[in-house]
């Protein structure tokens, strides 16, 4: 069983955020090898963009940075505006230092055409930087007002589902890998 962080970037009063985030929640509730944490970044206390990273930081900063050493793995669920990812979410991970590295990263994300793929490259070249080890399989919602019915399912279940399930087994895959090479030889930042 793998623990898995899911950093939720969506604005808090977003039904679009909230369907994406109640459908991979969903996906991730059917498996029996995952458990998922879901760090709402729209309802988790973050610390200033002025304070230290975490350690030596914030009650905040400290308080994400156990949360995200905790992880085997992360999942971002990450909007797209102005062709990049939220201020919340580059935040969150600017708090957060060594509890990042050696990890998998799996992305869902959502917008208007690009489907906010280009907030996803932009997470890659961030999170590279932090020794993360990023999927490049992705779910993405492209139009995403117009993929869910009004109970807030998808529209094309069998292509979001098919999606999930890779994008899960390849963390796993990942998350497993990366969890007994860090056990087995210490992963040095």
């Amino acid at each position: 069983m793998l623990d898995i962080a899911v950093i939720n970037a969506a604005d808090p009063e977003s039904r679009s955020g909230a369907n994406v985030l109640r459908w991979f929640l969903g996906q991730a509730g059917r498996r029996d090898d995952l458990r998922p944490d879901v760090v709402d970044l729209g309802r988790t206390p973050l610390p200033a963009p002025s304070a230290p990273r975490a350690g030596a930081g914030t009650r905040e900063a400290r308080e994400l940075a156990a949360r995200i050493g905790a992880a085997d793995g992360f999942v971002m669920i990450t909007p797209e505006h102005n062709h990049a990812y939220p201020a919340v979410l580059k935040l969150a991970i600017d708090a957060v230092r060594r509890e990042w590295a050696a990890k998998p990263a799996a992305f869902v994300s959502y917008g208007g055409q690009s489907g906010g793929l280009r907030a996803v490259e932009q997470l890659r070249l961030v999170l590279a930087e932090l020794h993360v080890v990023t999927l490049r399989d992705t779910v993405s919602f492209h139009r995403v007002e117009t993929r869910f019915d009004e109970r807030g399912e998808p529209l094309d279940r069998a292509g979001v589902d098919g999606a999930a399930k890779v994008l899960l087994d390849q963390l796993m895959w990942w998350g497993t890998a990366l969890r007994e090479a860090r056990a087995a030889r210490p992963y040095t930042v």
